[in-house]
Parts: C-alpha cells; structure tokens; sequence
C-alpha cells in the first residue's frame, strides 16, 4: 500500500500575523510616534515624566544575531512599556565601527586576493575541512537545540561561524563575490551593516527614534567632537595622563591591540615573567668573538624567582635558533628572535621596537658554555640540552632548578646516567657534576620535593 502523500503545511496564521505587525509598524513610521523632542519651557509636556533607554553599540563587521535581539529586547520591552504608562520616552541607537576588527577583516580580504585570486581559489582539502569535521569512527549525535551548551564561544567564532577564510565568512553571510571584494575598503564596512542592522531593528520593531542614530569613529565628526571633549574635559581635571603600561601591543598598527580588537587571539593576556641574566664567563669561545668586551648574558624568564638559589645548569634547545642582540647598558642578550622582539617592545633594547641583531646561534653552538648564575651556591654551571623546550614560550633559555622541578631533575638525571647522550652533545662529567641544592622545604616532601617526587 502506497504511504499517504503528506499535506503541505500551512502557514495562513503566521502570515495574518505578520501582515499585521508590518502595518502596525507603517503605522507607527508615518506617525512618527517615537521621535521625542525636547519641549518647550513652561508647556505641560515639559513637567512630563521622563524615561531614557539605550543599547551597547552593537559592532558593525557584520549582521546582528540572535544575541543581539535577545539583549536588544530588554530595552526595547523596558522602553514601551514606560511609553504604556505616560513616561515621555527617547531610545537613540548607534553603531560601533571604531577599534581593529573591521580593518583586520578589510586586510584578510586583500591577503586572500592576492594569495588566492579573485574570485580566490582556496585550498580544496581545507575548504572540505571547513564544510565538515574529520570522521571521529563515532557516530556523530545532532545537538540538541532545546538545551544550553556551556562551550565557551569568542564573538569571532560566532560571528565567523568556524570559517578560516574571511572570504567564506562574507559569503556566509549571503553576499557574492564582486559584493564581498568591495569590503576590502575598510570604510565600504561603515557603509553597508549600519543599514543593514537599522533594517534588521526596524523589522524587529525597535521603539527608536531613528533621527538619533549614529555611527562612530572620526567620520562622524559630531561624535568624534562629543569624544574629544569627554576626553579634554578629563584630561583638564586631571583625571587623565600619558605614561606607559604593559598591554597586548600591534607593532604592525603602532597601537595596543584589545581582547576584542583582535582578529585572532581573543582571551590571551599578557604573562609577567622575571628575566634570569646568567653572564657567559670570559674567555668566550670564538662563536661568541662579535661581542667584544660586551657582557654577554643567556637570559632565563622565570615564574619562580625565588628559587634561584637551587640553580645547578642551564637548558637551552639544542634544535631552537637564537640570536645576540643589543640591550641597553652596553649589554648582550641571548634569547629566542620571539623573546628579543617582545623586549624591544619594553625599554629593553637602545632604539624602542628595534632588535639589533648581532648574531644567529643554534642551542647545539651555546651547549657547554660556562656561566655565572645569581644567587646560585654554584660559582660555575653550564648549559645543557633540552628536547622539550618550546621556541614560542618564555625566552627559549630555561634555568634548572633540580631540587624543586622534576622535569629538571628527571633531565638532570637522565644526562648524568647516559655517557652515549652526553657524548651526543659534548658535554663532559663535569658540567653534569653539580646536585640539587635545598632551598624549600615541602611538608611530607622534605626540601629536596622534587627528587623525593621522582623516587
């Protein structure tokens, strides 16, 4: 027996519905019932109670979303029904376009064309990534829409979708590709989503006086005046200064880069470290003959300063690249390239932003060298290698504390054991000589915790 052929759904009285919001809303356009002036002094409606409503300006490198219209509610909700009870109500709207995230789009999209082409060509294996996540073997459960997840979400992952290529997101959000190349302008960006939400809000039924509406930045000169004075205002009545302060810092803008400025490492703040300045001893050998007469230091960034006193060696990468590089004081620092361009940045370099680079080095070159480390009960300790340090973290240059760090002391141990490893790298018995040094002691641990750890 054939299956009965299903009826088409109808959906008569969600139309009704909506044809009478859409007239409502005429209605209320020609009226121009939410366009609230001032009145004039003396006039009853200047004794009018009065109610004052406004939103965060939503920012305009795309569409509002559903976030935004559960958000919007409350003051769209808040608004009318103060208008229900007599309140003379005003409800401005404007658009946020200021700050990095419109003109980091604007780049990607020249970067994708002249890497990819127009219309681009992108990869075909990550486009097929994009499309759907690699096969798990599990059989993949579609997410319940009626339950909250608690997966954290940055506003650049929920307004890319997941996408990798700026141009994907743009053809996501319903443009073509001779639309999409226009956005390679950054101000194309001011001139197509402000409406485009205005619309949005007017279909939603937003109670705003759309004569108050505005964007940002410098174009819109009355907005740019009314923060000026805000700032001079401040500034007169000293509750503003220059000076300096650590931040997330763009040297490609010349300006800090905030969480949500970023188009990409949203969340990530900055790490305070202490420099360790171990001084390579005198002679230096002939790979370090560039420097002169200049103290030449490795530098070490620690979170642990306080245990300085247990230091036995140095670890250095034996596959990592470093380089000598001018510091202020006549000095010559060691550091990963990373390392050397993040203290440019702080004062730590003679010329602000400028790495003076004196020399490339493997960690294989610096293995061996003799130093002096502060605070330590060693006169001499050397460097030594380690496989897992990482380029992209501290300084590439790690102080070995064994005593209170198993990962120093399970390395330690494994060099002092192995004669074919140290033969390796050439290290002699005596730069693996020194033993842990009790500094701390730890309840149940005694004061050497980390070697009682590895037991």
């Amino acid at each position: 027996m054939a299956a009965e052929k299903k009826k088409p759904e109808s959906f008569v009285k969600r139309q009704v519905l909506q044809d009478i919001e859409q007239s409502v809303q005429k209605k209320w356009q020609e009226a121009k019932v939410f366009e609230a002036d001032a009145p004039a002094a003396g006039s009853p409606e200047a004794s009018q109670e009065k109610y004052f409503v406004t939103f965060p300006y939503p920012y305009m490198n795309g569409r509002l979303h559903l976030g935004h219209t559960f958000c919007i509610s409350k003051a769209e909700f808040a608004v009318g029904y103060e208008r229900l009870k007599g309140k003379k109500c005003l409800f401005p709207f404007g658009f946020h376009c200021t700050g990095m995230p419109i003109p980091a789009c604007a780049d990607k999209l020249k970067r994708e064309m002249e890497k990819f082409g127009f219309p681009p060509q992108f990869p075909a294996v990550e486009e097929e990534e994009v499309k759907k996540p690699a096969a798990s073997g599990k059989k993949e459960v579609a997410a319940d829409p009626t339950k909250y997840s608690k997966k954290p979400k940055s506003k650049v992952n929920a307004k890319s979708g997941g996408l990798k290529y700026q141009w994907l997101i743009m053809r996501s959000l319903g443009l073509v590709d001779d639309e999409i190349k226009e956005f390679a302008d950054p101000q194309h960006w001011l001139k197509y989503f402000p409406p485009k939400a205005r619309e949005d809000l007017m279909c939603m039924g937003a109670k705003v006086d759309w004569r108050r509406s505005f964007i940002t930045t410098d174009i819109n000169q009355f907005y740019d005046s009314f923060v000026r004075w805000q700032f001079l205002r401040l500034r007169e009545k000293g509750k503003l200064d220059f000076g300096d302060r650590y931040t997330i810092f763009s040297p490609m803008d010349g300006q800090p880069c905030m969480d949500h400025d970023r188009a990409s490492g949203e969340g990530v703040d900055g790490q305070e470290y202490t420099l360790i300045k171990m001084a390579v001893q005198k002679p230096y050998p002939e790979k370090l003959a560039f420097a002169g007469d200049k103290p030449v230091f490795l530098v070490a960034a620690t979170l642990r300063a306080e245990t300085m006193y247990g230091q036995t060696n140095c670890w250095m990468g034996p596959e990592i690249k470093y380089i000598a590089f001018d510091v202020v004081g006549g000095e010559v620092f060691v550091s990963t390239r990373r390392a050397a361009r993040n203290m440019a940045y702080q004062k730590l370099t003679p010329e602000w932003g400028v790495v003076n680079e004196l020399a490339e080095l493997t960690g294989q070159e610096l293995l061996g060298l003799p130093l002096t480390a502060p605070r330590s009960t060693y006169s001499t300790i050397y460097t030594l290698p380690m496989l897992t340090i990482k380029e992209d973290k501290g300084t590439g240059v790690v102080t070995s504390v064994p005593s209170d760090s198993p990962d120093d002391f399970a390395a330690l141990r494994d060099l002092k054991n192995k004669e074919p490893l140290r033969r390796k790298y050439g290290i002699s018995d005596e730069m693996v000589a020194p033993e842990p040094t009790p500094i701390i002691s730890v309840p149940e641990y005694g004061d050497l915790s980390a070697v009682e750890a590895c037991k």
